[in-house]
C-alpha cells in the first residue's frame, strides 16, 4: 500500500516480462528460426550487444531508479509530516506519537495508530538488541539497531488493521514479538487521538486499584491520571483500548489480562514481566476488570 514500493515493484514485475519475453524469442529464433537469423544471434557483434550491453544498461537503470525511488521512504522527517516513533523492546514495542519539533505528545504500546490516505514517518529505534520492523501489507521492513535511528515512511490506501511482526532473531520470544497497525479514515483517526491523548478516566472499581498499587505493578507501568509512573514497561493508560495483549499473542478482555498477569510466563516464557500466581481468584479478576476498563 505505500505508493513508491508498489510503483517499484510492479516496474521490477514489467520489465522482468520484457526481459523474459526477449529471451525467449531469441531462443526460439536459435532453434527453429531462418538460418540467418541464426547467423545473426552467434555472431561476435550480437554476443556484445545482447550478452554485456543490454544487461549492463537494464540493470544500471533499474538500480538508479530504485535507488532513487526508495530514498524517498528514508528521508528525514519534514515540516508536517506526522511523525510516530517506534522502538523495539524484549519483547515488545514501545510507541510513541510526536509533534513537528520530535516531542513526545503521548505513548501507547504494541499498537500503532495511522490515518487512511496520509505518509507516516516512522522513526525506529532499538533499546537491547537488533530488531526488524515489519508490516507485509504496508509494504515496510526495516532494521531498528541499538544506537541509531532509522526512518520508514509507510501510508495505508484503505482503513483496516494489519498484522505486523519482530523480523530480525533478537532471543528469547521473537516470534511472540508482533504488533498491530490500525488505519482510520482521517476524522476517526482524530477523534481517536484526542481520546487517547486524555489521561485514564477516575475508576469506579477501587479494588482493581487496589492490588495494582500493592502488587508494584506502578514501578513498570504508567498510567496517566493515576499516581503508577514507571517507564520499564509498557504505559498501560488505555490499555484496555487495544485489541491485542501480549504484543499480539491474545485478543484483550477481562479473561486473557487475567490469564496473562496470573502466569505471564508460561504464556509468553523469557518475556520481561514476572507471573504473580500469589493472587487470588478475587484479586485477578479486580485487577483485570480494572485494567479492562482503561479505554
Amino acid at each position: 500500500m505505500s505508493g513508491p514500493l508498489n510503483t517499484l515493484t510492479w516496474v521490477l514485475i514489467c520489465m522482468v516480462v520484457v526481459v523474459s519475453l526477449i529471451v525467449v524469442v531469441a531462443l526460439w529464433l536459435a532453434l527453429f528460426g531462418p538460418r540467418s537469423w541464426r547467423r545473426k544471434l552467434g555472431g561476435e557483434k550480437m554476443v556484445l550487444i545482447a550478452g554485456f550491453a543490454f544487461p549492463a544498461v537494464v540493470l544500471t537503470a533499474l538500480l538508479v531508479y530504485g535507488l532513487a525511488t526508495t530514498r524517498q521512504l528514508s528521508e528525514a522527517p519534514r515540516p508536517g509530516e506526522m511523525r510516530i516513533r517506534v522502538t523495539g523492546e524484549m519483547w515488545w514495542w514501545r510507541v510513541a506519537y510526536l509533534d513537528d519539533q520530535g516531542r513526545e505528545m503521548l505513548q501507547d504500546a504494541n499498537e500503532v495508530h495511522i490515518p487512511v490516505g496520509r505518509p507516516v514517518v516512522f522513526e525506529l529505534d532499538s533499546s537491547d538488541v537488533i530488531h526488524s520492523f515489519w508490516v507485509p501489507r504496508l509494504g515496510g521492513k526495516m532494521d531498528m539497531i541499538p544506537g541509531r535511528r532509522n526512518i520508514l515512511r509507510l501510508q495505508a490506501d484503505e482503513a483496516g488493521a494489519f498484522g505486523g511482526q519482530c523480523a530480525e532473531y533478537c532471543g528469547g520470544p521473537h516470534a511472540l514479538m508482533g504488533l498491530v497497525v490500525v488505519a482510520h479514515e482521517p476524522a476517526e483517526f482524530e477523534a481517536w487521538r484526542a481520546r487517547v491523548a486524555q489521561p485514564a478516566a477516575p475508576t469506579a472499581l477501587p479494588a482493581g486499584v487496589a492490588v495494582f498499587d500493592r502488587s508494584g505493578c506502578g514501578a513498570c507501568h504508567t498510567i496517566r491520571g493515576a499516581t503508577f509512573n514507571g517507564t520499564a514497561g509498557p504505559d498501560l493508560t488505555h490499555v484496555g483500548s487495544r485489541r491485542t495483549l501480549g504484543a499480539g499473542i491474545l485478543p484483550n478482555n477481562q479473561g486473557t489480562m487475567a490469564g496473562w498477569i496470573s502466569n505471564t510466563q508460561s504464556i509468553k516464557p523469557g518475556n520481561r514481566m514476572p507471573a504473580y500466581p500469589v493472587l487470588t481468584g478475587q484479586e485477578l479478576r479486580d485487577v483485570s476488570a480494572y485494567l479492562e476498563s482503561l479505554k
